[in-house]
C-alpha cells in the first residue's frame, strides 16, 4: 500500500513565542523528525501542509518569520509543501489531486493543532475514502484550552480517532 506523510502546520509561529508553544514541543519534533527521516530513507512521500493567511497583516501570512515552516524540521528538496488558509487542508488545495495522481492508498499524520487542523484533515481524509490511516502518539499537539489542557485534548481526540478515523500506534514511531 503506497503511503505518505502528512505533516500539518508545524510552523514557527509554535516555537518563537513562550505562549504558543505547543505541548512537549521539543519532543514533538524530535518524533516527527524520526518519521520524516524514515520516510525519506522508504521512498515515502512527505506532504508538509501550512496554514498561508490570505490577510497580510495577519502572522500567518506567506513570507512572515511566523508563518515558515519549522526551522529544525529534516525538510528534503523532494518534499511536497501545499499551502492552505482554512482547517481542512483539502479544501481548495491541490492535496485531494496529488494523492490520487500519485496512487497515495495510506496516509499517516503528524503535526499541529491536534483539535483544530489536524482532527479536520484527519476526519475529511476518510470522508474522501482514506480509511486505513495511521498517526503516532507523541506526534501531534496543541496549546492548552480553555477548558482541557493540551495533554487531555491530545488524549481526549485520540480516543476518538482510534479504530474509527485512523489507527493510533504507541511506542516509538516506525513507518
Amino acid at each position: 500500500m503506497k503511503q505518505a506523510l502528512i505533516i500539518v502546520d508545524m510552523q514557527e509561529i509554535f516555537f518563537n513565542y513562550p505562549q504558543n508553544y505547543l505541548f512537549d514541543n521539543e519532543q514533538l519534533v524530535s518524533n516527527i523528525n524520526k518519521l520524516i527521516k524514515q520516510a525519506h530513507e522508504k521512498s515515502i512521500q512527505v506532504i508538509f501542509i501550512q496554514h498561508t493567511s490570505p490577510n497580510k497583516q495577519d502572522e500567518l501570512f506567506e513570507g512572515k518569520n511566523d508563518w515558515k515552516l519549522h526551522k529544525n524540521l529534516l525538510i528534503s528538496s523532494t518534499d511536497k509543501i501545499i499551502k492552505k488558509s482554512k482547517w481542512d487542508s483539502f479544501y481548495q488545495t491541490e492535496l485531494l489531486d496529488y494523492l490520487r495522481n500519485n496512487g497515495i492508498e495510506q496516509l499517516i499524520f503528524a503535526g499541529a493543532q491536534t483539535e483544530f487542523c489536524l482532527d479536520t484533515t484527519i476526519r475529511v481524509a476518510f470522508s474522501l475514502g482514506y480509511q486505513k490511516n495511521l498517526l503516532f502518539k507523541g506526534t501531534h499537539s496543541t496549546l492548552n484550552g480553555v477548558v482541557l489542557n493540551a495533554r487531555d485534548i491530545i488524549s481526549h481526540h485520540e480516543s476518538i480517532w482510534n479504530n474509527r478515523f485512523l489507527t493510533v500506534t504507541d511506542g516509538q514511531p516506525t513507518l
